[in-house]
Parts: C-alpha cells; structure tokens; sequence
C-alpha cells in the first residue's frame, strides 16, 4: 500500500472526476455522506454546471444535492462507479478501512473501476486510490491462489495484495481480477467453489452467443491447476480512452422506467445512437439476447447484467453482452420484465411485446429462430470449447429440460 493509500482518514466528502481521457482529468463536483439513506450525493461543482453534462437522467445540470433514490447507495451514475459484494470483500480484506460507509468503499475501489469516473480526496487534483503495476497474464495462476486465501478468510502475503486488489473495482459477486494482456486490460472471473467449472461454461456461453448474432465482449479461457478462469475484455476502455458507461439498473432507474428489456429497447429508441440505424439494430439485439438468455436458461439476466455506453453527444449504445451463462436454476422467470407476462421466461411472452424492439410479429419470429437454432447445437459447441462430461450433463439437465427443449424445438425446422 502506498503511503498516499495508508494516509486516508475516513470522512464525509470526497470528489468525482471526469477522466475520458485519464492525462486531462476534469472536476465534476463533491460526494457527501448522505446520512438519512446511509448513500451518497452528488452537487456538481459551478465549472461541470457550466460546460459538463447530465451523468445521468437523474441528475440533470442543475444546482442542488442529489440524493440517492435507495438506501446503501450513490446518487445516479455514481452509484455504477462502486465496488459490489467481492469488490467490498476485497476492500475490507486487504485495506482494513477504519471505517466502512459507501462512501470510503468508492473511494478504495480505486482508479481503475467502471466507466469513466473516477474519485478522489482532492477537489484541486485527481488524487485516487492507486495499486501500482497492472497484473499480467502470468500472474493469474497467483491470483487463483490468492481468492482462494480471500475465500477462506486466510492471510495473504503484502506484496501479493496489489495482484488481488483492482479486481475490487468490478461489480458483481463472483471473485473477479484486473489483468493486462497485450496492452488492454481484462476482467479476470475465478471459480468460487461451483460444481461446474463455471468460468469456462461461461466462454463457452459467450461465443455461443456470438453465433447467434450477439455482439459479446472478447473471452479467453485460461488453464489454472484446478478448473479454468475467464477472461473478458473490457468494452469501457479503447486505448488510453475511457468510456462513460452505466448499467440499465442506473438508466432505467433514472429514466422512471420499469426493470425490463421492452423498457430498455425503448430508452434505447430515444437515447440511442441514430446513425446508420445504430439504436435500432441494438434493440433487436437486444431482443435477441433476451431469447438467448430464455433458451440457455441464463435466468441471472439482472439489469447490472446489461450495460449502456454514451458517446460524445450523451447518446447511448447498447454495450457488448458480458455475464452470459446458464443459471443452472430452472427458475422459470428471468430478473427482468419480458413482456406481458411479466418476467416468465417463455417465447410466447418475448413475442408479446416485440413492438417494443421495433419488430414485427414475423420478424420476431426469425430472430427467435436464428437464436433457437444455435442453442439447439449447444452441447456440440460446448464439448468444442473443453467443458467436461460431467458438466455437459449437469447442464443438460436445465437447457435441454422439457420446458426450454420445447419451446426452442418449435422454432426449428
């Protein structure tokens, strides 16, 4: 830990910055401890009211405190910039702050978190929790050996907690790790004791996803002693640029709208990019991925699951699809609204609404037959992606169910 890191003392305000470009950075305005939702606002300073931009629908360039909308959360698109369960795991097993509110678990995420905010202690400078070199490929088999440490609550050595530590500024539960291969950074997700190995059944998902007309973020499994882990690429970042990103639990949440992928498609036909189309080829993307996830039994579709990337003119384009594997639950309902049925997780629902894609009924039914085809085959490509036997059939036993088996099979030839 750096003696910058060691000499931060708990407090009640810090500072958000913009970093689209991490060489100029710019003052965006201060974070306080909002105690009455035990969260934290956000006031945009006068200098982003007059040249900056809303980061969120909920926060407009206006001047007041905004305040978060839930309890143990941020202020709209700053609530996207903190660490999630295994970020704040990580944090308070290596950093050991004295105290832990959300605001000192943004600030110990560190610089390389989600999207392009950053925070720091300083309104004057960008003056961020920092963790020295990035990790490489050859030390993710150490990196395996340290969450299994964090796992088991065990000690780990000092100079081994900056392997471990970016991995705290992703979001999500699973133990994840921040490397660099070849000049871009990845997101590392280890095993947390399934009895799948679930990091290589999810690059086999991803590039199944790809087949069926899915843009996905680039996967690499990579061989540990024990199982795999997985390496995804991050689509926030394009050389030494960083892109303003939320998920559709922030946008959706700040555009008023209900938790579901009609409601998305629709922000995405308001916000979305128009040129060449862009907005309407994302919404039936997304439409498809929504069938996808219907098929494969991926019923852990939340909204931090689906991600929006805003460009120069705060328009936003659907994001590569990321955390795409089957459940293993056989739920019988996704985590986000499909149609008219709510949530079910049936084709005839995702047809219910497919207006909202801007899809006619037979142009639905296309799309669900490209992605229905695809995923009847998944067992062939799985094996082809070095999933085990064992795993095939503990898979089988959810995908190839009579209620998802027949429904795909009523869309293929």
């Amino acid at each position: 830990m750096s003696k910058a890191n060691a000499a931060y003392r708990p407090t009640d305000q810090l500072h958000l910055w913009w970093l689209a470009q991490p060489s100029a950075p710019i003052y965006i305005g201060q974070l306080n401890t909002a105690r009455t939702q035990r969260g934290v606002s956000l006031r945009y300073d006068a200098s982003w009211l007059a040249r900056g931009f809303a980061l969120s629908e909920d926060l407009p360039l206006i001047d007041q405190e905004f305040l978060p909308r839930e309890k143990d959360t941020a202020a709209g698109a700053v609530d996207d910039a903190r660490p999630d369960r295994w970020g704040e795991r990580v944090i308070r097993f290596v950093d050991k702050p004295s105290r832990l509110s959300l605001l000192e678990y943004l600030y110990f995420a560190g610089d390389d978190r989600f999207g392009a905010l950053g925070v720091s202690t300083s309104p004057e400078t960008y003056s961020a929790r920092r963790f020295g070199p990035m990790p490489s490929l050859e030390n993710v088999a150490a990196i395996d050996e340290l969450v299994k440490k964090v796992l088991a609550n065990e000690p780990i050595p000092e100079a081994q907690k900056r392997l471990i530590a970016p991995g705290g500024t992703m979001g999500g539960a699973r133990p994840k790790a921040l490397i660099a291969i070849d000049g871009h950074q990845w997101v590392v997700k280890f095993s947390d004791g399934d009895s799948t190995d679930t990091p290589l059944v999810e690059h086999a998902s991803m590039t199944l996803a790809a087949r069926a007309r899915i843009r996905v973020a680039p996967t690499q499994a990579l061989r540990l002693h024990d199982g795999h882990a997985v390496a995804v690429k991050r689509f926030d970042r394009v050389g030494d640029q960083r892109l303003h990103a939320i998920t559709a639990n922030v946008a959706l949440k700040a555009a008023g709208e209900q938790i579901g992928y009609p409601e998305l498609a629709q922000l995405l036909r308001r916000r979305g990019i128009p040129a060449n189309g862009t907005n309407m080829a994302h919404m039936r993307e997304l439409f498809r991925r929504m069938v996808f996830n219907i098929l494969i039994d991926n019923t852990d579709d939340h909204e931090k699951n689906h991600a929006l990337l805003m460009d120069d003119a705060q328009q936003f384009a659907l994001s590569p699809a990321y955390d795409v594997l089957p459940s293993g639950q056989a739920l019988g309902y996704q985590q986000m609204r499909v149609g008219a049925n709510e949530a079910d997780s049936t084709l005839e629902n995702a047809m219910s609404m497919c207006a909202s894609f801007m899809l006619s009924k037979a142009e639905a039914r296309e799309e669900i037959a490209t992605v229905a085809k695809v995923v009847a085959n998944w067992k062939g490509h799985f094996v082809t992606s070095g999933v085990s036997e064992r795993d095939l059939d503990l898979l089988a036993q959810q995908i190839d169910r009579s209620f998802l088996a027949d429904q795909r099979a009523a869309y293929v030839s």
